[in-house]
């Protein structure tokens, strides 16, 4: 769910289930050591309540309409320490979150901060605090999406942080005077837009999988390319201009017909239908659909630029998983790196997780995939409590190294001094004849393969239904039914000698040539498990299998990244332009962070289509504004990519020497 709005859905449930839940001891570049088994937990439903009891016994609830310094009144409720109820006695510092999704329990009893589901962090004692962004449910003011920075020279969320923080200051008792602020995915935003040119009593924050450049490979577009169905599903039905003040989400008037997105979608025909109120559209997603170039709507809503003069120590949250935030942690940890180099502290921590996975369960497995023992509860209890503790609280701690990651296909923790590693060696990986994939550079004089892309059955991004929401569990999907197209290439590497370790970002240069004069070029990359692997308790095959099918493991093609790129934006993000029909055309682009270990007997694959449907919308396949095609607008192409001495196709990794 894009931004995030399904966090705020379950979030007593998260709470729920964090709660109780056992660290783990595993240490970096090294598998946990198998702990006994957990004591049987308590089911959701008393998880619930013993939160609930907790909260009644041990927080105090204040709502309060802070004045902003244009006069504006930002609703925020205020969930202080019961004296005597918490170990530390005081005093306790802020823990704060800022969101667009609403704080709720307006005017009533109801102890529910909805700030951080950490169990730690809340047992330690803080005083938590969380507000509606002005514009949003019971503050005044008009919102924005992604509020454009105003660098000191207006009212921006930096000036709303800065006036909550002086009035909570001043007007919240027994408080140490020091504040602390996290949020995941749209709320992330509202932590990195806080803390640019922040109040100096912001000591500590955590912009978690935060939206950072909308455009540019968060929410809206990847590649030039308009991410459809999670953009629709979220604006469509959900999020849409408010009347405020407002204390109870309106019945949205869209609901959709069907639960088989690639049949809606396909049946909607062209963005400019959805865009209407028969695709139930509202001016926020309006908005997205037709600015789909680069253009200054976009960039001052880029954040990046703006992260100066950050006084507060930072942990940059992100997932390798994450299906609508991806770009946005590794983006605000590079950009306070250069424009605030004087922050206190700058870490990037990067786990095995979906959309919020860290804040919520174990992490323990993304659909058929495992990654060992509980990283989420590491996290948590390892990482994110210690950090707020030590910024917030003075209490002593190992420091964090510059970049924590996960390794994923070797499922250990690894701490670096840089990201990417300084020691990360970049290599090339040609597309060969016959399939093939290569250290080294293809010789043959003439050598191609070609495809044809026909707009009328896209290439399905899952092999089964979905319903309006986009499924997680795309991210690492077996991709098999994908090779049995014939509107999809393949190249893999013969079995590994060695490990192969991947890191940092990853940058397919193609040479294509298109009957077409505009055409989406998705490139995956995708370890192939062995033939012969075979998970722990696999099932076997037989004729009695009555339920959900087997998931066999043996030749198992698991998605580590996946991107698109609209050839129109080969040159200019700003300025598109056509392909030269039948013209061989370099596309280059890069495709997001990785860290993942391709294991010796595993193969490395790439595949390589037009289509990835309806995750990416249409390309009619004619150079033009997409956002006004008409149904006779789309038409077939043949796609043709090189692998010649003179036009190379390929992939440049960076490798981790081992």
């Amino acid at each position: 769910m894009i931004k995030g709005w399904g966090l705020l859905a379950t979030v007593a449930l998260e709470l729920g289930l964090a709660l109780g839940a056992v660290a783990i001891g595993a240490q970096a570049q090294t598998k946990p050591s198998p702990k006994p088994q957990p004591s049987p937990q308590p089911s959701p439903q008393d998880q619930r309540h013993q939160m609930a009891e907790f909260y009644r016994t041990h927080y105090a609830k204040h709502e309060y309409r802070i004045p902003m310094r244009d006069g504006a009144k930002l609703y925020t409720v205020v969930y202080t320490p019961i004296a005597g109820q918490f170990k530390d006695p005081g005093p306790y510092p802020f823990l704060m979150s800022r969101t667009p999704y609403s704080c709720a329990n307006y005017d009533n009893k109801i102890i529910e901060p909805h700030v951080t589901g950490n169990q730690t962090l809340i047992h330690d004692g803080y005083i938590l605090v969380c507000q509606d962004v002005r514009g949003r449910w019971e503050s005044e003011g008009t919102w924005f999406e992604m509020t454009p920075a105003k660098d000191g020279k207006g009212i921006d969320e930096s000036t709303d942080m800065y006036d909550t923080v002086d009035w909570l200051l001043k007007n919240v008792p027994a408080n140490n005077g020091k504040v602390g602020i996290l949020g995941i995915s749209y709320p992330g935003f509202y932590t990195a837009a806080s803390i640019e040119d922040g109040h100096p009593a912001i000591k500590a924050a955590s912009p978690q999988a935060p939206i950072i450049d909308l455009w540019m490979g968060d929410d809206a577009y990847h590649g030039g390319a308009f991410m459809l169905d999670a953009n629709h599903a979220f604006y469509a039905p959900f999020f849409a201009p408010q009347k405020n003040p407002l204390s109870k989400a309106p019945k949205s008037a869209f609901e959709f017909p069907t639960k088989d997105m690639y049949a809606f979608y396909l049946q909607m025909g062209t963005l400019a239908h959805l865009d209407s109120p028969a695709g139930g559209t509202n001016p926020y997603f309006h908005d997205q659909v037709i600015h789909d170039t680069y253009d200054n709507y976009a960039q001052i809503r880029n954040l990046a630029p703006h992260m100066h003069r950050v006084k507060a120590a930072v942990l940059d949250v992100g997932g390798w998983f994450d299906a609508e935030d991806l770009a946005g942690p590794v983006k605000v940890f590079h950009a306070i790196d250069e424009l605030s180099p004087d922050a206190p502290e700058n870490t990037l921590v990067e786990g095995p997780w979906v959309h919020g996975g860290w804040s919520r369960g174990t992490g323990a497995k993304l659909g058929d995939i495992s990654f060992g023992d509980e990283p989420s509860t590491f996290y948590r209890d390892n990482i994110e409590a210690p950090f707020f503790n030590h910024w917030l609280k003075d209490l002593p701690w190992t420091p964090l190294p510059k970049a924590y990651t996960f390794e994923t296909g070797t499922d250990v923790w690894k701490k670096y001094d840089a990201w990417p590693p300084k020691i990360a060696v970049a290599k090339t990986l040609y597309l060969e004849p016959n399939n093939g994939l290569g250290w080294t550079a293809p010789t043959e004089p003439a050598s191609k393969d070609d495809y044809v892309s026909d707009p009328a059955h896209p290439v399905p991004f899952v092999p089964y239904v979905t319903g309006p929401d986009v499924p997680q569990r795309y991210m690492d999907e077996d991709q098999r039914f994908a090779t049995r197209r014939s509107d999809v290439l393949v190249y893999e590497t013969a079995p590994l000698t060695e490990d192969v370790t991947v890191l940092g970002p990853i940058k397919p240069h193609l040479k294509i040539a298109s009957t077409a004069t505009d055409s989406d070029f998705i490139v995956k990359l995708i370890d192939v498990y062995p033939e012969d692997y075979k998970a722990p308790g696999e099932a076997t095959e037989g004729k009695h299998v009555t339920g959900a099918p087997p998931v066999f493991l043996g030749g198992y093609q698991m998605l580590i990244r996946g991107e698109p790129f609209r050839a129109k934006f080969r040159n200019s993000w700003e300025d598109p332009q056509p392909l030269t029909p039948g013209k061989i055309t370099d596309i280059n682009f890069i495709m997001q962070d990785i860290n993942h270990t391709f294991l010796k007997g595993h193969r490395i694959m790439v595949q390589i289509q037009s289509s990835w449907f309806p995750l990416v919308d249409r390309n009619p396949q004619v150079f033009e504004d997409i956002a006004k095609a008409k149904p006779g607008d789309f038409q077939k192409a043949t796609e043709t990519v090189f692998h010649q001495a003179n036009a190379a196709s390929s992939l440049e990794l960076l490798i981790l020497p081992h």
